[in-house]
């Protein structure tokens, strides 16, 4: 089968991978219909992060082709979202709500496993795993919404729970990449009455607004606090949602947190000089990390499906896997937001 192939620093290539078969009763194939390139994708192309060499990408949507013994829900024919990682669902993390750190799960397309950015997966412990989309004759937009949901919205979404977002609040959203804007949507989800959004760019700003962002600030470190403080009246906002990962992104998200708030950390942290000792002195709470996509996914599905939410349009670059290496250098260089893989017909 063709699938993106990590070949190190600024190199992704398209090639060839074994079709995937089943190898455990509890597992499923599923034809990939989307798939998708994440920021943390970067990471890896980018040489921060390290990865194995081979097979790449975590979000996908597809079709069951096939199902292990044990599998009696989803079935073959059956559209699914998967979430980046997955678990058994009997873990005591699973049954925390964690799903995300289950103790016999892992993540899709490290390197060894099937990634999302291919034509086929196999999907281990499938029944808890994956997410069955009712059936319907979807439209490419709404395909993307159900996309979405598998990695960046969850993730945004994350960060708005782990901050503890309530009805009324005011919140700040550091970050515009997809996850920021999942948060923007996700602090709306959870009734926040002002939501700024930390953002330079017009599109994304745009799109920030469409969302429900209430306020845009564009500028940067000490003058994104400034101009957050003057907008609360010198006060700060309820929650800071930290959504990029970065020491000036970490550092902004504390200063822009009133005394008693929270911040929900979700952005991968590269941070080298951060200190605990800037939320200790304001009292601030943190929590955050890697989202139990799972546990969201189909709350998130509803919203999509009930209209109150149109997450697709965070793909502003759609092609094909051909063009795998645009995908990569179009987000590299901020000429997109996402990326979006069309791989076959739902």
């Amino acid at each position: 089968m063709k699938a993106a192939l990590f070949k190190g620093k600024g190199h992704i290539e398209l090639g060839e991978r074994p079709l995937p078969t089943i190898k455990e009763p509890s597992d499923a194939i599923v034809r990939v219909v989307m798939g998708c390139v994440c920021g943390s994708d970067l990471w890896y192309y980018r040489g921060i992060n390290p990865h194995k060499e081979g097979s790449i990408g975590h979000e996908f949507i597809g079709v069951v082709e096939e199902t292990g013994k044990d599998v009696k829900d989803p079935t073959k024919g059956d559209l699914v979202i998967a979430p980046f990682t997955f678990n058994d669902d009997t873990c005591p993390n699973c049954k925390a709500g964690f799903q995300s750190q289950c103790n016999h799960g892992g993540a899709f397309g490290n390197g060894d496993t099937d990634g999302g950015q291919g034509e086929y997966v196999r999907v281990p412990y499938a029944a808890a795993t994956l997410v069955k989309v009712p059936t319907g004759d979807y439209s490419e937009d709404m395909l993307a919404s159900f996309l979405s949901l598998s990695d960046v919205v969850s993730t945004g979404y994350h960060a708005v729970v782990s901050a503890q977002v309530k009805e009324g609040d005011t919140v700040a959203v550091v970050g515009d990449g997809a996850v920021g804007l999942g948060a923007v949507m996700g602090a709306k989800l959870l009734g926040a009455k002002r939501i700024i959004a930390l953002s330079r760019n017009p599109d994304r700003q745009k799109l920030a607004k469409e969302f429900g962002a209430t306020d845009i600030v564009e500028e940067r470190g000490d003058g994104a606090v400034k101009a957050v403080m003057e907008l609360t009246n010198d006060v700060g906002a309820d929650a800071a949602l930290e959504c990029v990962g970065t020491d000036e992104s970490i550092g902004t998200a504390a200063a822009i947190v009133r005394p008693g708030g929270m911040i929900g950390a979700v952005g991968f942290p590269t941070y080298k000089e951060f200190e605990y000792r800037t939320l200790f002195w304001k009292n601030i709470g943190i929590r955050g990390g890697v989202a139990p996509a799972r546990q969201y996914i189909p709350m998130l599905l509803e919203a999509v499906l009930n209209g109150k939410i149109n997450p697709g349009k965070i793909f502003d670059l759609r092609t094909d896997l051909d063009n795998i290496k645009e995908a990569y250098v179009a987000m590299d260089e901020r000429r997109a937001i996402k990326s979006l893989l069309k791989v076959s017909e739902p």
